[in-house]
């Protein structure tokens, strides 16, 4: 650039000379937008920067970061992690590219807990990750008049890749997830520790099942109503013919 420039001005003056300073190159701009409280469009540090220092340089996220996920968009391609790993994971904080758009948005990571667990329904996760153990505790914990502690499940999909380490034949599946269930028992004393290190993922299924006495005890109510649907009415009619036979015998 300088040396064309230099070549131009020959014939317009005598010796000419050219300093060319870039003040800024547009084709290596990164762009980082969404829940950051300075969306911006910069020019690519020269001596390399990783996509938080990028994100530091839009001013940081505005939530909380266990709320928080981070979606890089390079070449066509996305990615998306929670903002969390790229702190508690250094490997995970890669470099960020000239051309790169970094994503920042909001959205709670949260697990479903139903069956025999002290509350239902859906609950955040209020960290960047829980164990089975917090979420059991998030949920109530297990209904000491209802669940059974040997059959507590959880629900999840699986890269094939996982499932196939832990036993499943995943030929019989053509999609890309694989639903597995695991079991904890919390009868053994192992389960517990085993709780506290199984790490829930964010739109997993909790399942706390009934104890086998409480499934008994809703076949023999089921019975009782069924007996008494038929016998109330025999019971019935014949406490009517009992009661006009007393008042025929009465003076």
């Amino acid at each position: 650039m300088q040396r064309s420039i230099v070549d131009a001005l020959k014939n317009r003056a005598i010796e000419p000379q050219a300093v060319v300073a870039l003040i800024e190159q547009r084709t290596s701009l990164i762009s980082v937008l969404g829940e950051v409280n300075t969306p911006n469009r910069f020019p690519a540090n020269a001596a390399g920067e990783r996509v938080l220092d990028s994100i530091t340089r839009a001013g940081g996220p505005k939530g909380q970061g266990f709320d928080t996920w981070v979606m890089l968009e390079r070449d066509g391609k996305r990615t998306t992690v929670p903002f969390g790993q790229l702190v508690y994971e250094p490997k995970s904080n890669i470099y960020a590219h000239p051309g790169d758009t970094i994503y920042v948005y909001r959205e709670p990571q949260t697990f479903v807990a139903f069956g025999a667990s002290g509350a239902q329904g859906q609950f955040n996760f209020e960290a960047w990750r829980i164990s089975l153990a917090e979420a059991v505790a998030k949920a109530g914990g297990l209904n000491d008049s209802s669940a059974d502690p040997a059959s507590v499940f959880v629900y999840r999909g699986e890269l094939p890749e996982v499932a196939a380490k832990l036993g499943v034949d995943v030929s019989k599946y053509s999609g890309p997830i694989i639903p597995v269930v695991y079991n904890i028992n919390f009868r053994d004393p192992a389960g517990y520790f085993l709780a506290t290190r199984f790490q829930l993922r964010n739109k997993d299924v909790l399942y706390a099942s009934n104890a086998a006495s409480v499934e008994d005890a809703k076949v023999m109510q089921q019975i009782r109503l069924v007996t008494a649907t038929v016998n109330d009415p025999i019971v019935a009619a014949y406490n009517a013919t009992l009661l006009r036979n007393s008042i025929k015998l009465a003076p």
